[in-house]
């Protein structure tokens, strides 16, 4: 949901790489039972073509993880929040290749952090070279977020990982958060240069090309603290204000992600609580077939049966081990990732809310001024005319 969704592939299903017609290309005349394949062929498209009107923008069947499909050629408008669709047959035009890879570490007097590289080879021409190596940290692809937030309020950003994944965790940067990390930044700004929009953004090339000192010299050069001070007060008034009247269609909107985030969360707590419970699990059982082992030395007559309840907790330790895996690895990122998503979304409903809310006091104040304005001229055509009644009096009077 990066605003993106993919569609059904519609036009390829089935079809011959010939066409459509039951013929098989370089040879005379229609398959053997060509007719009946025909018909069903056509019956699959008409069913397909059915389903193509099923799309929708906030469909609850449609997948949040499918965020980096975008037809390059499809027009659109950084204030549209339609989602873009790109079928399974139009070619790739990809032309920005973009790698994480390479943490490091950096220890200062005032604190430690990680640093990655980052690799960009493209072929566009707004580029002054083919290939490019930076380093940035996390809090760069937070400025990045920010400024991508600013500049395309109403699009839905590709989320960035927590800055904290795992809470109470003692070495925050050990190998597995680091590479958890990395993976998840690596994925963030694929997903951007995926994207019709964003892929274009200048703070995004930026990002991309300039060295440390120059992304820092960057930085600077956008609103002062007083400025952002302003907006985020002027943010917070129309906020409080609210919005008098939402349109149908954004308040369908706002309602099912309002509770599909509910529900999303749930499920991240159920999951997670599924998992911690299943390595408890797993830690005890482990313990339990050295000590049957241990066992079936001092009881003869038991000795068998012993080491085989053993052997059979081995077995459930790796069948557990191999389930945890697949928790871990399979569907905890997948669900949380969906927790963000629902995050970025609610974001940009409330930024389209404060749009259409200072929309709204601009068309009030408008409104006022122009009543002031009818009044002044009302004011001044009276005042004319008693003007020019109370002259033609003086003039009757003097004939007279």
């Amino acid at each position: 949901m990066e605003g993106e969704c993919r569609a059904p592939q519609a036009r390829s299903s089935g079809l011959p790489a010939g066409g459509g017609g039951g013929e098989s290309p370089g040879v005379d005349g229609p398959l053997p039972g060509s007719s009946g394949s025909s018909a069903l062929l056509q019956a699959e498209v008409l069913d397909l073509d059915e389903d193509e009107d099923d799309l929708e923008v906030f469909s609850k069947d449609a997948s949040l993880m499918d965020m980096n499909s975008f037809s390059p050629v499809m027009p659109t408008s950084p204030l549209s929040m339609i989602n873009q669709v790109k079928f399974e047959d139009e070619p790739d035009l990809k032309d920005l290749f973009i790698t994480v890879d390479e943490p490091e570490s950096h220890v200062t007097t005032i604190e430690t952090f990680i640093t990655y590289r980052i690799i960009t080879k493209t072929s566009r021409g707004e580029f002054d070279s083919s290939e490019f190596e930076v380093r940035r940290r996390y809090q760069d692809f937070l400025w990045l977020k920010e400024r991508l937030e600013e500049a395309h309020p109403t699009l839905i950003i590709p989320p960035l990982p927590e800055k904290f994944i795992v809470k109470g965790m003692v070495e925050r940067f050990n190998d597995d958060f680091i590479e958890t990390r990395r993976k998840a930044l690596h994925k963030f700004l694929n997903r951007i240069a995926d994207h019709p929009t964003l892929t274009f953004n200048e703070d995004f090339k930026v990002f991309l090309t300039a060295q440390a000192w120059e992304l820092s010299s960057h930085k600077k050069q956008g609103p002062g603290l007083l400025s952002r001070m302003g907006q985020t007060v002027r943010a917070v008034a129309l906020s409080m204000r609210g919005v008098k009247s939402r349109p149908e269609e954004f308040m369908e909107m706002n309602n099912f992600i309002e509770i599909f985030s509910q529900k999303i969360n749930l499920i991240d707590k159920i999951s997670q609580r599924i998992c911690k419970e299943e390595r408890e699990y797993f830690d005890e059982m482990k313990e339990y077939g050295p000590i049957h082992i241990l066992w079936s030395a001092s009881e003869e007559d038991l000795a068998d049966t012993l080491k085989g309840v053993a052997s059979c907790i081995d077995r459930c330790c790796k069948a557990t081990e191999k389930r945890m895996s697949g928790l871990s690895e399979a569907l905890l990122p997948v669900v949380h990732e969906y927790v963000l998503y629902s995050e970025m979304l609610m974001g940009v409903m409330k930024r389209r809310d404060q749009i259409q809310a200072e929309l709204d006091s601009k068309v009030e104040a408008l409104t006022s001024k122009k009543a002031d304005t009818d009044l002044c001229l009302a004011t001044w055509e009276s005042f004319l005319t008693s003007q020019t009644d109370l002259h033609l009096e003086e003039a009757s009077e003097d004939k007279s």
